[in-house]
C-alpha cells in the first residue's frame, strides 16, 4: 500500500496558521484539531515566520519560471536514465552467470 501525500490549498494553510497562533494551543494540539500532522503545521508555521506571517504555496509542479521547468523536466529525466542504466547493469550480472 503506498502512501499519497495530501495536497492542501494556500488559502487552508494560511487558515491553518492564523488557526494555531489564535487558539494559544500547542503545536500538537492544534494539528490535532485541525487533522493534519503535527510536522506538517510545523513546517507551515516555521515558512510563515520567514515570510513575515504568510505561508508560501507553490502547488505541485508550479515552477517559478521557465527555466525551473526545464531543470526539474531535465533532473526527473536523468533520474530516469540512471534508473534504467542500474536495472541494465544488474540484468547484465545476472545474465553473465
Amino acid at each position: 500500500m503506498t502512501k499519497r501525500n495530501k495536497q492542501f490549498s494556500a488559502e487552508f494553510k494560511q487558515d491553518a496558521v492564523n488557526y494555531y497562533y489564535s487558539s494559544g494551543k500547542p503545536l500538537k494540539m492544534a494539528a490535532a484539531d485541525l487533522k493534519i500532522g503535527q510536522s506538517t503545521l510545523g513546517k507551515w508555521v516555521s515558512d510563515a515566520k520567514k515570510n513575515d506571517g504568510v505561508v508560501q504555496h507553490r502547488g505541485s509542479g508550479n515552477h517559478s519560471s521557465d527555466a525551473e521547468k526545464e531543470i526539474a523536466r531535465l533532473k526527473k529525466e536523468l533520474r530516469d536514465s540512471q534508473d534504467a542504466l542500474e536495472i541494465l547493469k544488474k540484468a547484465m550480472g545476472i545474465l553473465s552467470n
